[in-house]
């Protein structure tokens, strides 16, 4: 498992308690976070309160940081763990059980990999795609396949072992492209 170039100074930084390192965190992994969430969310201002969520988890935790902790996986692990905590609470409550339906037209400000992907036609269906999967699977082709996590800091954010990783990942693989293709099947039958 590798550090991310120049993690180490900045966690060390964390743990002495200094505000650079929190601004150069927060600078590096933000914008990336905010498309993991949204993408896992499906709704901008869940994602955004998840967010400065993680933010603020990082800021009470800092101090207690191992010098050898991988903040990038750190940082995504805190982030997908309050993800399935608001989760389970909508779930528990039946009248809020809508808001787990995709609203349309989220969008992020800024030129963000979301905005990008999205562009297109390829990017709008890939988007849907991806918005069917189950969660464990959507979240898997989030770590590895858009944010750009290594499998091995995506089966520790997952607590998974890196072969389960690996046929997880490759089974969404594999479910998009059933999606994909059977998008691509209803279009061309359709008059």
């Amino acid at each position: 498992m590798g550090v991310v170039e120049g993690e180490e100074g900045l966690v060390e930084g964390l743990r002495r308690g200094e505000a650079t390192a929190f601004d150069r965190a927060y600078t590096m992994y933000r914008a990336r976070l905010f498309g993991f969430l949204l993408r896992l969310t499906r709704r901008r201002d869940l994602a955004e309160d998840l967010l400065q969520e993680t933010w603020i988890r990082l800021a009470k935790n800092a101090r207690r940081l191992t010098p050898d902790t991988q903040l990038r996986a750190w940082l995504y692990t805190v982030a997908r763990n309050l993800y399935l905590s608001h989760r389970r609470w909508v779930l528990v409550d039946l009248d809020r059980l809508t808001a787990l339906t995709p609203p349309k037209g989220i969008a992020p400000d800024g030129t963000s990999p979301f905005d990008l992907a999205a562009a297109g036609e390829t990017g709008r269906r890939l988007e849907e795609a991806l918005g069917r999967l189950p969660i464990k699977y959507r979240e898997v082709l989030l770590l590895v396949g858009v944010d750009g996590l290594t499998l091995a800091e995506a089966a520790q954010v997952l607590s998974l072992s890196p072969e389960a990783l690996r046929q997880r990942l490759k089974r969404a693989r594999d479910m998009v492209e059933e999606i994909l293709s059977a998008a691509e099947g209803q279009k061309v039958r359709s008059p």
